[in-house]
């Protein structure tokens, strides 16, 4: 059961932290005080301080998972567009002032700042003998994992970073390189490892909460980045027998299968029983994910919409692509959407065929004369009710799977329609692994065992039998790409690994037209940041 709770920590100055709400591990807690003596006298008290840390990813609208993790992964891929303010990811012209970045750039710090000052407080509590040794290890293991995964995606996206591993710091280190970054991260990954069960190992209460196996995987993509790959390899067989790759792609996303077997880190949401899915929610517990990514037609919003080329990118018979877009014509294909009716069951697409919307009713009717039950129709795309600003009448299908959220104005809260949902975020998972599995055998030489492995992935996304040749010829490093690209798309890592591979710009160039500017293929540092430590440079040609 998930309450919201309140903890006061002490870290850089911060008091009365919010604390993330996720699935099943949080209870509720409100300690009114705040000395280190009072606060942490109980072993509920440790495990409050360590599920602050989590809160970086949701709390603030989820605007660290949306308009930093997400929309750096998947507009910078050119696979997904910004209809709106955040265009710049699309264009990589960001201003330094650009609010993402300080929203990137402060969460993840935050998150940090708690893991740094929630180290030596386990440590004393397990000296008193409030904590048990196993308990101890459990948080010191979750502690260390979330501030090696905060460090990951930072370098992910801004190369080398200041490294802060203190609990008191004035905040004013110079930049660490790339490479260092992505060191502490698998010292940070190796400790927790070392510390936390396998998820078979986990309490049923403790779902979603870090486990060696992601701690394993993030521990690999980090040697991958610093070009480990025999490191790589090995660690990434370590976690294969522990996770089940799911026999239907489509089932990979869906609403009422979150926390599966593929699964090897979630961000947890859950709305409180009883509760209605509206503004007072959404920090923690709910998210508007789903609301960002639909079509205007049917959600208000629409402010994310697909790239064509992803659309028609795909082989015929890859069953990844009625998972991961939509578009004219389209029904939906996720079981979880297809119970509700699909489409013409949504509130803003009833009221476009009766009339009430600023579209005729036409564009709101199929081609039966019905209310439409596909996304958009040929000659009449889908694409908002602004003439100046079309959205492209694609759109993205994994954050398409919460029934509950069912789209409207966003001024309806009435219990009835809501824009508010509680999917899970899924960070890593293990079609990832078996493909960055197949690409450092292939760095290592071993083409065989890359070409195996790609064969698995491949093997699924055709149903389970045997995916023809890849399209995308016989060089080995191109049909990879490829292969992040559809296995991985709307997700929250496929920018980051073609930047991984070093071979991201040739990439871009060759699929979309376009020549990242100099530099570009990383986010500049914050202005806000810089303003206030001199030791901070800036990227090169920004």
């Amino acid at each position: 059961m998930k309450n919201k709770k309140f903890i006061y920590l002490v870290a850089l100055g911060l008091l009365l932290i919010p604390l993330a709400c996720s699935k099943n591990f949080l209870n509720k807690t409100d300690t009114q005080a705040t000395g280190a003596q009072a606060l942490f006298h109980t072993p509920q008290d440790g495990i409050s301080l360590v599920n602050s840390i989590y809160d970086g990813f949701q709390h603030d609208n989820q605007n660290f998972l949306l308009k930093a993790l997400w929309y750096n992964a998947n507009y910078c891929s050119q696979d997904f567009f910004n209809w709106g303010a955040d265009v710049s990811y699309n264009t990589y012209l960001f201003p330094v002032d650009f609010a993402s970045l300080a929203v990137y750039w402060n969460d993840s710090y935050q998150g940090i700042s708690r893991a740094n000052s929630a180290l030596p407080i386990i440590a004393q509590m397990h000296t008193q003998g409030i904590l048990t040794d196993s308990l101890a290890n459990f948080l010191t293991g979750q502690a260390y994992f979330l501030r090696g995964v905060y460090y990951y995606y930072m370098a992910c996206a801004f190369g080398g970073v200041p490294l802060e591993l203190n609990v008191v710091t004035n905040g004013l280190h110079p930049r660490a390189s790339q490479d260092s970054v992505f060191m502490q991260v698998a010292s940070d990954m190796t400790t927790a490892a070392n510390l936390l069960p396998w998820p078979q190992q986990l309490a049923p209460a403790d779902l979603g909460r870090a486990t060696k196996g992601a701690a394993l995987g993030y521990l690999g993509s980090a040697k991958m980045w610093l070009k480990q790959y025999d490191s790589a390899v090995t660690i990434f067989k370590q976690i294969l027998p522990h996770y089940t790759l799911l026999p239907n792609y489509m089932s990979i996303a869906e609403y009422n299968n979150q926390n599966n077997a593929e699964s090897i880190f979630e961000v947890q949401f859950q709305l409180p029983g009883g509760t209605t899915p509206d503004w007072s929610y959404n920090n923690n517990e709910v998210t508007w994910m789903s609301s960002f990514m639909w079509p205007w037609e049917t959600s208000n919003f629409g402010y994310t919409y697909a790239n064509k080329l992803l659309y028609t990118s795909f082989e015929p018979g890859d069953t990844r692509k009625p998972a991961t877009i939509i578009g004219p014509d389209d029904t939906i294909a996720s079981p979880g959407i297809v119970a509700i009716g699909g489409i013409k069951n949504y509130s803003q697409v009833i009221q476009g065929f009766n009339g009430k919307l600023s579209l005729p009713a036409s564009h709101f009717t199929g081609t039966d004369g019905k209310i439409i039950n596909t996304c958009g129709k040929t000659g009449d795309l889908w694409t908002g009710d602004q003439p100046g600003q079309p959205r492209s009448g694609y759109y993205g299908m994994k954050q398409w799977r919460d029934p509950n959220v069912s789209g409207n104005d966003p001024s309806a809260i009435d219990g009835a329609t809501h824009i508010f949902g509680d999917q899970n975020v899924t960070l890593l998972r293990l079609g990832e692994i078996y493909l960055s599995l197949a690409e450092a055998e292939f760095q290592t030489g071993d083409v065989a065992s890359a070409a195996a492995n790609m064969a698995i992935i491949r093997n699924r996304a055709w149903g389970n039998t045997t995916a023809p040749a890849s399209a995308y010829g016989p060089d080995f490093m191109q049909s990879m790409l490829q292969e992040y690209r559809h296995e991985l798309g709307g997700e929250v890592s496929l920018w980051y690994n073609l930047r991984r591979t070093g071979l991201h710009l040739a990439y871009i160039q060759n699929n979309f037209g376009i020549a990242i500017p100099t530099g570009h293929d990383l986010l500049p540092i914050p202005q806000t940041a810089i303003a206030v430590n001199p030791f901070l440079k800036q990227n090169p040609n920004y």
